[in-house]
């Protein structure tokens, strides 16, 4: 009698921002075939009900100041399950090119001949300020937008920080609270401090919580508000959008719901 066993293969799959329902059609297809998955801290854990009833199913994640397994050993995993097992999928929230240490995973896999494939996500960095209606570019506002990380692997403030701080652009900053202070220093220097601020954590999820300010008030207002990670921050005029955009959503609502009382009321 011949087993079948399935050939080693890895798909790095973007989960999307934290609703379960920003994830694609192929991401959800793909989860269902895998023999193993790999999932990480920020995906929510309601997207693993799509796997195979026996599929292996482990806990990989990193968070600030708390790793389950570092990268070499996440690498080492892939690589002896793929093996034995056949089709591993790494769940990664947001998008696995956007922060995500895809590469170092690929060619991991690809040393030890394990084929790979890629199913992009929606990257919180842009699905994030849109739930709470910040729009990234707006014409005559922002031409343009950075997404940036807010620490290197060294854990100093990006460079790039003062090189955005400099632009016209949207700046959004990921992995970044540790930093705010140090951040927002480098905006101010920048002749930035009334620069409008919007900090959103726990992004498209039920437990997402924003707090607006600029950059001169920004770390206080964070602060008093209970702020943490995993958040997003951006910096930039768009921010100011915010309000007029949220308040004509309240408004068609408001409308629509007076529309559908007269309608009612005249049956």
């Amino acid at each position: 009698m011949c087993m079948h066993v399935s050939i080693p293969s890895l798909s790095l799959i973007g989960a999307g921002p934290g609703d379960p329902e920003m994830i694609t059609l192929k991401a959800i297809n793909t989860i269902r075939a895998a023999d193993v998955i790999l999932y990480d801290a920020l995906v929510n854990e309601s997207l693993l009900t799509y796997a195979a009833p026996g599929a292996i199913i482990r806990f990989v994640g990193k968070r600030y100041g708390c790793h389950a397994l570092s990268q070499q050993e996440i690498n080492g995993l892939i690589v002896e399950m793929a093996n034995a097992h056949g089709h591993v999928v790494r769940l990664k929230g947001g998008d696995p090119f956007v922060f995500g240490r895809a590469v170092e995973e690929i060619e991991t896999a690809r040393q030890h001949g394990i084929k790979v494939a890629v199913i992009p996500g929606i990257s919180s960095a842009i699905a994030v300020p849109a739930s709470q209606m910040i729009p990234l570019t707006c014409r005559g506002i922002a031409e343009s937008f950075w997404v940036t990380t807010g620490t290197t692997r060294s854990g100093d403030i990006s460079g790039d920080i003062e090189l955005a701080a400099r632009s016209t652009a949207t700046v959004v900053i990921l992995m970044a609270m540790s930093k705010l202070e140090g951040i927002m220093n480098i905006f101010t220097q920048q002749g930035k401090g009334e620069t409008p601020v919007a900090i959103i954590q726990d992004g498209t999820t039920p437990q997402q919580q924003m707090v607006t300010g600029t950059v001169k008030d920004i770390v206080w207002r964070a602060q008093a508000a209970g702020m943490g990670n995993p958040a997003i921050i951006v910096v930039g005029e768009v921010v100011r959008l915010q309000a007029i955009l949220a308040n004509d959503m309240v408004q068609q609502l408001q409308n629509s719901e007076m529309i559908h009382e007269e309608r009612q009321t005249g049956l």
